[in-house]
């Protein structure tokens, strides 16, 4: 099995080791072509209006400085002998849940997997944040993510979906199993927070913090917070079929 390894977090990142090694315990036919530098809440853009630089770090690995779609798509097109059997997004330092999906470069390597055809899936690891430091449990995600993968990996799916995965945190003998999770909401309360530079003149930084939300019914935001593992379906049809009655009729 070929499996292509990409993040959004850069080629650096810890969480790419992580997913490096959790991918050569079901294969040895690993490529990795992630982004040169952080490309954390881009989402599923393209660089368009830049030349893509790529460079060979070591064989079968590969950074691009572009963002996570355009990496999985330079490794599809251009970078592997053959399309791959798999796409591995991750594993991200922070949880992919929620509206944060919408947000995610994470979630959108394995969105672009999906578009080119390949069997791909998210993953993020969530962590603790505290006196200004990120405490990251990489090791709930590197003991968890090679047996639920195999499992994962030999259901049929349907075409035009993939998986996001979610691991808790906690510690890895902690974790109180696996859930099929929906996508839940958050409310981000993003603002702008004004500054001012030697000269005086205003410059920017988008903030956010988190709403207080209820963690209801067998949402990934609740399944995270009873320690369990989310893996949620999601699609590429962003279609809302449930309004097509209504606008046949109103467009009539």
């Amino acid at each position: 099995m070929r499996i292509l390894l990409t993040n959004d977090d850069g080629i650096h990142a810890e969480g790419l080791a992580v997913l490096e090694r959790i991918a050569r315990s079901l294969s040895d036919d690993i490529w990795v072509v992630a982004p040169e530098t952080d490309q954390s809440g881009l989402a599923h853009s393209l660089t368009l209006n830049d030349p893509l630089r790529l460079r060979e770090i070591d064989e079968r690995r590969f950074a691009l400085r572009g963002t996570p779609t355009d990496c999985v798509i330079m490794a599809v097109t251009h970078v592997m002998p053959e399309k791959p059997d798999l796409v591995l997004s991750g594993v991200n330092s922070g949880q992919n849940i929620a509206d944060d999906i919408t947000y995610s470069g994470t979630v959108a390597g394995a969105m672009e997997g999906t578009l080119l055809g390949v069997r791909s899936i998210a993953l993020s690891q969530a962590y603790n944040f505290s006196d200004n430091r990120r405490f990251v449990p990489w090791s709930v995600a590197e003991t968890h993510a090679p047996p639920l993968l195999e499992k994962l990996i030999a259901m049929d799916m349907p075409e035009g979906t993939f998986l996001n995965v979610n691991f808790p945190n906690c510690a890895a003998d902690e974790v109180k199993g696996v859930a099929v999770a929906e996508q839940g909401k958050l409310l981000h309360g993003l603002f702008m927070e004004e500054r001012r530079d030697g000269r005086g003149f205003p410059y920017f930084w988008m903030r956010f913090g988190r709403s207080p939300v209820e963690a209801r019914g067998n949402t990934d935001i609740a399944v995270l917070r009873e320690g369990r593992i989310a893996v949620t379906p999601l699609k590429l049809d962003f279609t809302a079929h449930e309004l097509k009655r209504s606008l046949e009729d109103a467009i009539a």
